[in-house]
């Protein structure tokens, strides 16, 4: 019988995976903004982090939840670097 954390992992697991796919349109929409080379980069970096979202879901762990927060930080980060440092114009 499952226990309550081990049921609380698993749906926080499910979430951070289902958040981490509503991640994708703005890396998506970076193409209004970055260079090529910057959405491939930005788009490899969402899918490691998708591969940490199913490892969590696999392992049923908490971590997973933290994913899509990493992920959007990160893209408002190269965003706002490459319009800071870089350029980068709309």
């Amino acid at each position: 019988m499952p226990t309550k954390s081990s049921s609380a992992a698993r749906i926080a697991s499910w979430l951070g995976l289902i958040a981490q796919l509503c991640t994708l349109p703005f890396y998506g929409a970076s193409g209004l903004l970055a260079p090529l080379w910057a959405i491939v980069a930005l788009l490899l970096a969402w899918l490691a982090l998708l591969a940490v979202s199913v490892w969590a879901v696999r392992e049923s762990s908490f971590w997973g939840l933290l994913v899509p927060f990493l992920s959007i930080g990160l893209w408002f980060a190269a965003i706002s670097a490459g319009e800071a440092f870089l350029g980068w114009k709309a």
